[in-house]
C-alpha cells in the first residue's frame, strides 16, 4: 500500500516512518509512505499557504491552489485518480475501525493535512474525495490526526504485524471493548493473574474473556452496546 501526505510540515513525520511496526513494514515494502511539502505549490516569494477569510473573522483560511495542485500532482485530477484522496478535518466523518480496515483495502491514499482556521471550500470540492476527524476536539493541524489514520490503517495491511489475528482480538474489532491484558509475574505486588488465565482450559479462558469484554463496554461504552443492538436488530 502507498500513503501520500501533503503538509506544510513534511519533518514531523521523519521519526514517524522509522519507528515501531510501522517502521518495520516500510523497511520491508508492505507499505510506502511519502511526504510532499505543500509549500512547493506555492507561486509567491513568501511561499504562503493562507490568506484572510472572506466575510472577515479571526485566523487565516488555507489557500485553494496549492492543495488543489499538490492534490493532482500526488493522485491525479478527479475522475482520473490514481489514489483516494483523504482531508484531515474536524468536520469529518469519524474513524472507526470498520473504515480504517476499509481505507486499509484502497492500495493508495494521499492525506491532506489542514492548518489554521480550515481549508478553502474550493479545494475541498475540487480535490478531497473524503473529510476524516479522528474524534470530536480540535488540533492545531492536520499531521498528528494524520499519523492517527496512518497507524490505523496500516495494521490491516498483509504482512504489518505478526499475527494477523491480532486485530480480531482488539477493542472496537467486535463493537466493544477489549478485556483486562496479563503477563509474567503470576503475582505483583499482592496482585495475582486471574486462576482461569492459568488454567489452560482454553474454553473457560474465552468465556471469562468474553465475559470481561462485556462488563468493561458496558462501564466504559455503553453506546457501543447500542450501536450492536441495533445491528443485530437490522
Amino acid at each position: 500500500m502507498r500513503v501520500d501526505v501533503i503538509t506544510i510540515f513534511p519533518e514531523l513525520f521523519a521519526p514517524f516512518r522509522a519507528a515501531g511496526v510501522l517502521g518495520q513494514a516500510i523497511g520491508r515494502g508492505e507499505l510506502i509512505l511519502e511526504t510532499h511539502d505543500l509549500r512547493a505549490w506555492t507561486k509567491d516569494r513568501h511561499r504562503s499557504v493562507d490568506d484572510i477569510p472572506y466575510g472577515g473573522g479571526p485566523g487565516m483560511v488555507m489557500k485553494p491552489e496549492p492543495i488543489v495542485e499538490a492534490v493532482e500532482a500526488v493522485a491525479g485530477t478527479k475522475g482520473e485518480r490514481a489514489a483516494r484522496v483523504l482531508l484531515m478535518s474536524p468536520q469529518g466523518e469519524r474513524l472507526t475501525q470498520e473504515r480504517a480496515k476499509e481505507l486499509a483495502g484502497e492500495g493508495h491514499l494521499a492525506i491532506v493535512c489542514g492548518r489554521y482556521e480550515g481549508v478553502d471550500q474550493r479545494a475541498v470540492e475540487l480535490a478531497i474525495d473524503e473529510e476524516i476527524s479522528i474524534g470530536d476536539y480540535v488540533l492545531s493541524g492536520g499531521e498528528a490526526a494524520a499519523m492517527v489514520v496512518i497507524e490505523a490503517i496500516s495494521r490491516f495491511i498483509p504482512g504489518v504485524l505478526g499475527n494477523p489475528e491480532s486485530t480480531q482480538m482488539e477493542s472496537f474489532q467486535q463493537a466493544g471493548l477489549e478485556g483486562p491484558q496479563y503477563t509474567r509475574p503470576a503475582e505483583y505486588r499482592g496482585l495475582a493473574v486471574p486462576e482461569v488465565l492459568r488454567s489452560g482450559d482454553h474454553a473457560k479462558i474465552a468465556r471469562w474473556r468474553a465475559d470481561q469484554a462485556l462488563a468493561r463496554t458496558k462501564t466504559r461504552r455503553p453506546d457501543l452496546l447500542r450501536v450492536l443492538a441495533q445491528g443485530e436488530e437490522r
